[in-house]
């Protein structure tokens, strides 16, 4: 990514996927040139969490709501200490923030920290290309950076593909650090970040639970070393295939018959763990308005995702795994992929998708409680 801080609100850019489609418009955010996979969120709220989410890795967001910016930028709702997106698109940007929480604009905010961007596109026929032909790699460019169409396509296609990319060591902390718990401490839950969320440890603190956030590269001793009564796998970017070692590692804690909670890529590393495969979905679930069924209960809930990837699991059978009796839990009702899978010999489940969703929606907030209540069940037991 090549980048400048000068003022872009009149300078020409350009948006060009690898299929040779382009999108005419203004430069927003940094001036220059940018890389990654074009993929669209329809989220109509929390863009600053979207932005500042690191699953978002090596891509290019396209916001489908019209306008935004309109709440500007604060100190308070990075999901992360920066932002992970390679661009942002946009088709009518807010001219002037109103929020009594803002700081700064988002266009500030983006030329501050380099990302470049386009607005003023037609994003309605951009979301139907991508839905139609797939999320693609893609570039922007404006200023210095812009050439000939023909040019700007080859620079694209040379670029990698995010199947079989390995980002998650990229995004995750390199040092151990800890989230107290809020109130009294009722459990210790070791999580391993993949592109952890800060509001993910934060709402298992709101449950008493001393989090302890271990780098991607942990190792089997470095979990039980801070003597957890649970272990979590957090979401994270890439294609889940490449992620050999954070496999190995929920393997070992299965082995243990540990209880397990993971979302986003900690369910696609569950689903390996027993055997499943995974699979790129053509364009990806991503934003706040996501319809899942908790095939445990019947109870349909509205959901926050950001999942290109997808666990290659049978829907309406029991497997026999390594580790015990497998089955999917959760599904999504737009198009069946599975959402959720849980064993059912031993405490360890997971979900595809945001139950701390800090820019809503909630619905989903329970599973953090069904992971205390399964740490509290398998304490029980041992005192027994």
């Amino acid at each position: 990514m090549t980048t400048s801080t000068r003022g872009a609100a009149r300078t020409p850019a350009v948006l060009v996927l690898e299929d040779g489609r382009t999108f005419r418009g203004r430069a927003y955010g940094a001036v220059g040139e940018t890389f990654g996979e074009a993929v669209f969120s329809t989220g109509m709220t929390g863009y600053q969490e979207t932005l500042t989410d690191p699953s978002y890795d090596r891509q290019i967001v396209v916001a489908t709501a019209p306008q935004i910016g309109n709440t500007g930028w604060n100190d308070e709702d990075d999901e992360s200490g920066r932002i992970w997106v390679s661009g942002y698109v946009v088709r009518d940007p807010a001219r002037v923030p109103s929020n009594w929480r803002s700081r700064r604009s988002l266009d500030d905010e983006l030329t501050a920290q380099g990302v470049v961007g386009i607005s003023g596109i037609d994003t309605r026929a951009l979301t139907r290309h991508l839905r139609e032909r797939g999320s693609m790699r893609a570039g922007i460019f404006s200023g210095e950076t812009l050439a000939p169409d023909a040019e700007l396509v080859e620079r694209v296609q040379a670029q990698p593909h995010m199947k079989g990319a390995s980002l998650y060591e990229e995004v995750a902390t390199k040092e151990a650090y800890v989230v107290p718990a809020v109130g009294e401490k009722k459990f210790t839950v070791a999580a391993i970040d993949l592109g952890i969320k800060g509001m993910t440890p934060q709402r298992m603190a709101e449950r008493g639970i001393e989090v302890h956030v271990l780098p991607a590269t942990a190792t089997a001793e470095d979990v039980y070393a801070v003597e957890p009564d649970g272990v979590f796998f957090s979401n994270g970017p890439g294609d889940p295939a490449t992620a050999d070692g954070p496999v190995a590692l929920m393997t070992a804690v299965l082995e243990r018959r540990t209880p397990l909670f993971g979302i986003c890529f900690g369910n696609q590393i569950l689903g390996r763990a027993l055997g499943f495969g995974t699979y790129k979905l053509k364009y990806g679930h991503r934003g706040i308005n996501q319809p899942v069924q908790d095939r445990t209960t019947g109870k349909v809930e509205v959901t926050a995702h950001n999942h290109g990837f997808a666990v290659d699991a049978p829907l309406d059978q029991v497997s026999d795994t390594k580790f015990g009796r497998a089955e999917v839990s959760h599904v999504c009702l737009n198009d069946d992929v599975v959402e959720g899978l849980q064993l059912l010999d031993q405490p360890a489940f997971s979900v595809q998708y945001h139950p701390e969703a800090a820019a809503g929606p909630h619905d989903a907030a329970y599973l953090f409680d069904r992971f205390t209540s399964l740490m509290s069940t398998v304490r029980e037991g041992q005192r027994a």
